[in-house]
């Protein structure tokens, strides 16, 4: 059974950082990309952050130079550190791991930014 379990979310005010943590079992970790998603209140769920199995990275423009996602394949985790948070980073964050067309997604963390 695969399990995708996300932490770190909560409350911070703007400017302010969280860490994201979400580990995977169930999987074969390593040869899985590995996302984060965002959607926010009223809006779809978009891409924010991702990296491959050779911990190659991505970003949306919207996160660049704020977000830092990294991989612990020892552990099955991933993480996504948010720094110089902002109010419209708010939103509920979710982990996905696709391998050619095997998709999982977990439950959910919610992030909100607010002073």
């Amino acid at each position: 059974q695969v399990q995708l379990v996300e932490s770190g979310g909560g409350l911070v005010q703007p400017g302010g950082s969280l860490r994201l943590s979400c580990a995977a079992s169930g999987i074969i970790f390593g040869i899985y990309t590995m996302n984060w998603y965002r959607q926010a209140p009223g809006n779809e769920r978009e891409l924010v952050a991702t990296i491959s199995a050779h911990v190659t990275t991505d970003y949306a423009d919207s996160v660049k130079g704020r977000f830092t996602i990294s991989r612990d394949n020892a552990k099955n985790t991933v993480y996504l550190r948010m720094d110089s948070l902002k109010a419209e980073d708010t939103g509920v964050y979710y982990c996905n791991a696709n391998f050619v067309g095997n998709n999982h997604w977990g439950q959910g963390t919610r992030v909100t930014v607010s002073s």
